[in-house]
């Protein structure tokens, strides 16, 4: 897929599920019970020790409707090595312009961190193909609300403080899609191999997101 269809699933998605995890053996265990339950948009972070090696094992062996992208990239060189792992779209915490030309020169879907308006203008100037707004655990879905005003065809991305229960309520501000880790990914259900529970909260978790978008 080129960078607008890669984009357009990752929308059409709704969740990208953000996983901390250097197990490849429990990883693949997560990504194959959230992916049961509808969600298919994995983010691998960079402060995940040897997360670049994991992208590219995970990238040749994943069912070829899950998108494998790296999260926490912060620089140009970084999103280079994870493009070249073989990850589908690159996800900064921060705003870097120069991360997102490497990126659209390799036709890759980026998703800067942003937190202000004028972070999100530059980095959709830029060429973003969704802003991630970060961290939103203290922003809030008004916040969204209040962004729609002057910015209605940038695409946002909320990622902290979205939960099971609220995503509705970020989706129904104007969320695109949602990132979303520990509230999904539950720890101990995952210590205890009990990985039906993450199929079931992905499955009510994708539910709430078509909910919103069809009200």
């Amino acid at each position: 897929m080129n960078r607008k269809e890669t984009t357009a699933r990752i929308i059409d998605y709704g969740v990208v599920a953000v996983i901390r995890m250097k197990d490849t053996d429990r990883l693949l265990k997560v990504i194959e019970a959230v992916r049961e339950g509808g969600v298919k948009c994995i983010e691998i972070t960079m402060t995940v020790p040897g997360a670049v090696e994991i992208i590219r094992q995970l990238s040749g062996i994943v069912p070829k409707d899950v998108l494998i992208g790296a999260g926490t990239v912060i620089n140009e060189e970084t999103a280079q090595k994870v493009m070249d792992a073989g990850a589908t779209f690159v996800v900064g915490p921060v705003l870097n312009t120069k991360m997102i030309a490497a990126c659209i020169n390799r036709d890759t879907p980026v998703l800067p961190g942003c937190y202000t308006p004028t972070e999100i203008s530059t980095a959709w100037n830029a060429g973003a193909d969704i802003i991630k707004v970060f961290p939103a655990t203290t922003l809030g879905p008004k916040y969204f609300k209040d962004l729609r005003g002057p910015f209605p065809d940038i695409r946002l991305m909320p990622t902290g403080g979205v939960t099971i229960d609220n995503v509705g309520e970020w989706i129904a501000a104007g969320a695109c899609a949602v990132g979303i880790g520990s509230d999904l990914l539950d720890k101990k259900a995952i210590d205890d191999g009990r990985y039906e529970i993450l199929t079931e909260r992905a499955a009510r978790m994708v539910t709430n997101v078509r909910k919103a978008r069809s009200a």
